[in-house]
């Protein structure tokens, strides 16, 4: 079990609350049936746990059927599930995740569950990321902003990716006291 499965392992073991429920979780890490992972995506009345076991499990080893669960998860209000839907599907190797993930984190009524798709956007590094962050970044350069955590990793993917094409949103990112020095770094990396 790889350290990502252990940690979302360890966190929803509590959410299996009865002990039928604690079997289906035991069953659930240890089978290696993908089909039985992916019928746990489309029953009716499993919980919000297994589901999410089964999708990460099955994002992790490429199974293109957990990718539309995966992407309701990385939209959770919850962190941690879209830490672990963002880490399987940066695993999944599925051509849509970048352009899910882009109209995710430009998602201008869910800007404050946009810092995990802006991170897997960073790491896919796809055709849709610069433009996606530039996007996103630009809408959040405004005084008192509250989801300022998701502008500072917008620039640092931008930073990351080292496209001229950000340079005037970094600049302008400049202003921004919590941006200022991640800004700086990533404008001198633009090549």
């Amino acid at each position: 079990m790889d350290e990502e499965l252990r940690s979302l392992a360890g966190r929803v073991r509590g959410e299996a609350g009865t002990s039928a429920e604690q079997v289906a979780y035991e069953r659930l890490l240890a089978t290696e049936d993908q089909d039985e992972l992916a019928g746990v995506l489309v029953e009716t009345q499993r919980p919000l746990w297994a589901r999410e076991v089964a999708a990460f499990r099955l994002g992790c080893a490429g199974d293109r059927r957990a990718f539309e669960t995966l992407v309701l998860l990385l939209n959770h209000r919850e962190p941690q599930r879209c830490a672990s839907a963002a880490y399987a599907l940066a695993r999944l190797g599925d051509p849509r995740t970048a352009r899910a993930a882009a109209a995710l984190a430009t998602n201008g009524l869910r800007t404050a569950y946009a810092l995990h798709p802006v991170r897997l956007l960073t790491e896919l590094r796809a055709p849709e990321t610069v433009p996606a962050l530039i996007a996103t970044l630009r809408g959040l350069l405004k005084p008192h902003e509250p989801n300022w955590r998701v502008a500072l990793a917008c620039v640092e993917g931008l930073g990351q990716l080292r496209d001229k094409r950000a340079r005037p949103v970094l600049e302008a990112a400049l202003d921004h006291p919590r941006l200022t020095a991640a800004a700086s770094a990533a404008l001198s990396r633009l090549t």
